[in-house]
């Protein structure tokens, strides 16, 4: 049997005192609150088997594969060993998921969206990272990044770090478009870049509700979502698109993609220089990417209390097990939101992203550093600590 290098986090299960089962938890294997679990993450290059497709499904050679926050905090341990990410989690696991590729080989039935007809062999594609199944009650209403069988390419299932993977066809959106615009060489570094800019467009346009043409908005963090956020809400019409940054690096990124302002929140009170900008009125969106919300939340409140703008929607993106300080009359008085963004699937997120990048949102200012797979583990350790570089991609 044909095999291939992969890399792949090992962890131990040890679930803390307080943690109790829930009912899609499995014990010794699988959890939905990763950092009350499991321990002594590490990242390992090993040797594992071509994956070989089944009936609806599709073998893709992997041709670009980004390192994403989460890829580092699953890999990452506090003091006491358990690791940061506090999501859904099963190990050991191949990591990777936002990734680009070409189909090399199709199983029966494995249809493609975009032509309606099986898969051939030769498409570019990117994929949806969440495995949704399609038949539980909130994948029925609509909601399938909330799938109750939910799982997650490099979180519980084997992921995209790797020569080959195999993945269903209802996962796979064509990247033909953004070969037509760019070439097929840096369509592959952009189709690697279709997921996280499409948990962004996600968070700000389906869960956010979107905004008006001239709306004020404010995005906290310029990883690779919040930079994808910033592109999007530049599209969408924006006025003022601020940004809060310490990095000198990113905050160039931040103006590439679309950002009007980048405050460096520890120099300057953000609350304070949001209403400057703003000429008083605050924002009609905020974006909470940081995965620091107890650290932001102050100044996020600030700027509702006392701006002039009614109705300002704040939505959560970067995972954190953390608590909110919130007030809720803050909430109250002035008609605000606060809203849960999670995944990416359905709503026709996944190819407006697509199309919006093949009209010209040109993404690739955020990869700032292309490594082999076998520098993977060692550049998700850099991430860790260094945050000079923004989306680091493993090219196959």
């Amino acid at each position: 049997m044909a095999s291939m290098k992969a890399v792949t986090l090992h962890a131990d299960w040890d679930p803390k005192s307080d943690f109790k089962l829930g009912p899609k938890d499995i014990e010794g294997r699988l959890t939905y609150l990763g950092s009350r679990a499991w321990r002594n993450p590490r990242v390992e290059i090993e040797d594992k088997p071509v994956p070989k497709p089944g009936p609806g499904e599709v073998l893709i050679e992997v041709k670009a594969c980004g390192i994403c926050g989460s890829d580092v905090h699953m890999a990452q341990a506090s003091k006491d060993g358990y690791i940061y990410y506090p999501g859904l989690t099963a190990f050991p696991c191949t990591l990777g998921h936002e990734l680009s590729g070409v189909v090399t080989e199709a199983g029966p039935g494995a249809i493609n969206k975009r032509s309606n007809k099986p898969f051939t062999v030769g498409e570019p594609v990117c994929a949806e990272e969440m495995i949704w199944c399609g038949q539980c009650r909130p994948c029925a209403d609509g909601y399938p990044n909330h799938c109750e069988r939910l799982q997650e390419i490099g979180f519980s299932v084997d992921g995209a770090f790797a020569k080959y993977i195999v993945l269903h066809a209802k996962q796979l959106w064509s990247l033909d478009s953004l070969v037509r615009t760019y070439g097929q060489e840096k369509a592959y570094l952009l189709g690697s870049l279709v997921e996280p800019t499409s948990v962004a467009y996600n968070a700000v346009i389906e869960r956010g509700g979107g905004i008006r043409p001239g709306d004020s908005v404010w995005v906290l963090g310029s990883g690779p979502i919040g930079l994808a956020a910033c592109a999007i809400l530049k599209r969408a019409g924006a006025s003022n698109i601020i940004m809060s940054e310490p990095s000198p690096q990113r905050a160039k990124m931040a103006y590439a993609v679309g950002a009007t302002h980048v405050i460096d929140p520890t120099k300057v009170i953000s609350a304070e220089q949001v209403l400057e900008i703003t000429n008083g009125r605050g924002v009609e969106l905020c974006l909470e990417a940081t995965g620091l919300p107890d650290v932001v939340w102050e100044d996020i409140e600030n700027v509702i209390w006392n701006g002039r703008a009614l109705n300002t929607t704040v939505v959560i993106v970067a995972r954190a097990d953390a608590k909110i300080p919130l007030t809720g009359e803050v909430l109250q008085v002035r008609r605000a939101n606060i809203v849960g963004a999670q995944g990416h699937s359905g709503h026709g997120t996944f190819p407006r992203a697509i199309s919006a990048m093949a009209s010209g949102m040109d993404m690739a200012a955020v990869i700032t550093k292309k490594i082999s797979l076998e520098q993977t583990p060692e550049n998700i350790k850099l991430l860790q600590t260094d945050r000079k570089e923004c989306k680091i991609t493993v090219v196959m």
